[in-house]
């Protein structure tokens, strides 16, 4: 018996990544889950998951979006019991060389679109309850020089996370809303970004940000959320889950 037997889930940004390892484990323990992305070909779910994931497109930084990929997750599987926001992206700059786009860029798809994705499922899952898992980043909690925006964006996602934990509590809803923070995680945007840089002592580099020495593994997170996700985590709201090998507490 699986510990999402019966559950339905959105997870955005499913297609590569944590997100991915975050779909897989949850077909594993059980849930039926749509994936939402921006690539149009839907990836390989058939062939990994059969019936048990469903492919959508969906733009996290539009409501009507949203709107549109929940009416799907119902009409195919039925009530949303679990969502993840996931979807994030990330852009280098300071406070002296991002720009006003940057800024707005990494707002709207780090902070804005878990705010559109908390709003409605919380609305939905008003009744029969649910779990909220947003996907923040160490870097929400001990931000980079070099990072104005993507850290900012990531710290409005941990006190969102708070705020809608407590929202649902004070007015007994039977929803909880936790959050994951992320050390750096092997990832292929992340592997990208070392290879584009040029710079092969990089990987090393990241590697060295956490006490643990090594980069962190997509499935790794993807447990915390299933932990989170499932009736395990009953008494557990508004928290935040440090997933980092030890980046947080690293003095360099």
């Amino acid at each position: 018996m699986g510990r999402l037997d019966g559950k339905v889930a959105l997870v955005t940004g499913g297609l590569r990544g944590i997100g991915r390892a975050i779909v897989d484990r949850f077909v594993e323990e059980g849930a039926r889950v749509l994936v939402a992305d921006l690539d149009d070909e839907g990836g390989d779910l058939t062939a990994r998951h059969g019936e048990r994931a469903l492919y959508h497109r969906l733009d996290v930084t539009r409501d009507d979006d949203w709107v549109a990929a929940l009416a799907a997750t119902e009409a195919r599987f039925g009530k949303l019991a679990i969502l993840v926001n996931n979807a994030g992206t990330s852009r280098t700059g300071s406070i002296a060389d991002a720009t006003e786009a940057d800024w707005r860029f990494v707002m709207d798809t780090n902070a804005l679109s878990v705010f559109l994705g908390c709003h409605h499922a919380v609305r939905l899952m008003d009744e029969q309850g649910g779990a909220i898992v947003n996907i923040a980043s160490a870097r929400g909690q001990r931000p980079g020089s070099t990072q104005a925006a993507y850290s900012a964006s990531k710290a409005a996602v941990l006190n969102l996370t708070e705020s809608t934990a407590l929202h649902c509590g004070e007015n007994r809803l039977p929803i909880r809303c936790n959050a994951i923070c992320p050390g750096v995680v092997d990832t292929p945007l992340m592997r990208a970004h070392v290879a584009k840089s040029g710079n092969h002592a990089l990987l090393e580099a990241m590697a060295m940000m956490q006490a643990t020495g090594r980069l962190g593994q997509p499935r790794e997170v993807a447990d915390a959320a299933v932990f989170l996700a499932s009736d395990e985590a009953s008494f557990v709201t508004g928290a935040i889950l440090n997933v980092d090998g030890g980046f947080r507490i690293r003095d360099r």
